[in-house]
């Protein structure tokens, strides 16, 4: 079994997957890992990445380079912050506040999503600095608006409201692995989860076993078979751009549209007024079938990139997927199922480590395309076709 001290052998972040579909259980490793349907927009944010090739520059002073940045006008040391991930507490124990920490200590962001096992409140007591609260929008508005004064309360200091969840789209996996939080007591999970004592014991001492944010509140979880069923009943298909004024008559401060993979929509979003706008297809979790995020990042970019701040989403596992990002129009991206594999593979110092690797894979990566400063990144980077 690798000890988390081991972690230094850890090379790049498909090291990490390896490791964490090991030591985390079949279901929750394959609820993070797999994608909707034929799993083709999932794929297809990975190919579409890697299809962009870098420029070699060469006989250029890269001695001393600068991955800072700013995201949402607050400092970060890198264009990168960690993506709202449902059910992170059930890959580690606590896996949220591991996460979260891990982040603030890489001096990045963190959102924290509404799914998630630890609460808005158990974050906010177990670090020292404001993260981001991602908002899915339920049937339940009553209870919509508890979780944005939660969120006020708690100093987050940005509110992602996703729009690309209306209904759930169907994730194969988590049917046929019957998809419960907590997980249901089988023959098969007995024994998948007699063979991973880390994570186990990791599940035993944390703070909950379920969805913190929504302990007390909505009811129903106990009488479905699957987790899709129980979320097919709770979120809004009503959902529409109306809605983002009701939210912004509650939240005070910076709001960010989550789930943006049309020009028309990022058109209309920006003239919202709100602060960023993330181009996502959730991670090829729901429309299958839909554009990658790379192939509907340049458009978007050329579009509103001049009246709103762009934040990428989208199959990021390495620094040289930022610099493509970037160089194609965004300002910062968010890494989702990479850190995802650092935390079941190692807990908080797999996190680091994930950060670490997509750090140091950047700052070569902009020595190598004769690039000293994130701020310089530009099409200019890209290599003719």
């Amino acid at each position: 079994m690798l000890r988390n001290q081991n972690l230094g052998k850890v090379t790049s972040i498909d090291d990490l997957r390896r490791i964490a579909e090991r030591r985390v259980p079949r279901a929750f490793f394959e609820y993070g890992d797999h994608g909707s349907y034929s799993q083709s927009t999932l794929r297809a944010n990975r190919s579409d990445l890697e299809a962009i090739k870098l420029r070699q520059r060469v006989a250029i002073n890269v001695d001393k380079r600068d991955l800072t940045t700013t995201i949402l006008g607050e400092p970060s040391s890198l264009p990168l912050a960690l993506a709202p991930i449902g059910l992170l507490g059930m890959q580690r124990g606590d896996g949220e506040i591991l996460a979260c920490r891990a982040a603030q200590q890489a001096g990045i962001p963190f959102c924290l999503s509404t799914m998630s096992i630890c609460s808005i409140e158990d974050v906010a007591a177990a670090v020292d600095a404001p993260f981001w609260f991602q908002l899915y929008v339920m049937r339940d508005r009553g209870f919509v608006r508890e979780l944005i004064q939660r969120a006020i309360a708690a100093k987050c200091s940005a509110l992602f409201p996703t729009l690309d969840l209306p209904i759930l789209g169907q994730r194969y996996c988590d049917v046929k692995n019957g998809m419960t939080v907590p997980p249901q007591i089988t023959f098969a999970n007995v024994v998948d989860v007699a063979t991973k004592p880390t994570w186990a014991m990791s599940i035993l001492k944390g703070k909950r076993k379920t969805f913190g944010n929504l302990a007390g509140h909505i009811k129903g979880m106990e009488n479905v078979t699957t987790l899709a069923k129980w979320m097919a009943t709770q979120f809004d298909a009503t959902l529409n751009w109306k809605d983002i004024e009701w939210i912004r008559s509650i939240w005070p401060g910076k709001i960010v549209l989550k789930g943006i993979l049309d020009v028309e929509d990022a058109r209309i979003a920006a003239g919202l007024g709100v602060s960023a706008i993330v181009v996502s297809n959730h991670g090829g979790r729901q429309l299958d079938g839909a554009p990658s995020s790379a192939a509907a990042l340049p458009k978007i970019a050329q579009a509103v990139g001049s009246d709103v701040e762009i934040i990428f989403d989208g199959g990021i596992r390495s620094g040289q997927d930022v610099l493509r990002a970037i160089a194609l129009g965004a300002k910062s991206c968010m890494a989702g199922r990479a850190y995802v594999y650092g935390l079941g593979a190692g807990g908080k110092a797999g996190v680091t480590k994930a950060i670490d690797i997509i750090r140091q894979e950047l700052d070569v990566s902009m020595a190598l395309t004769g690039t000293t400063a994130v701020r310089n990144i530009s099409l200019n980077n890209i290599a003719d076709p």
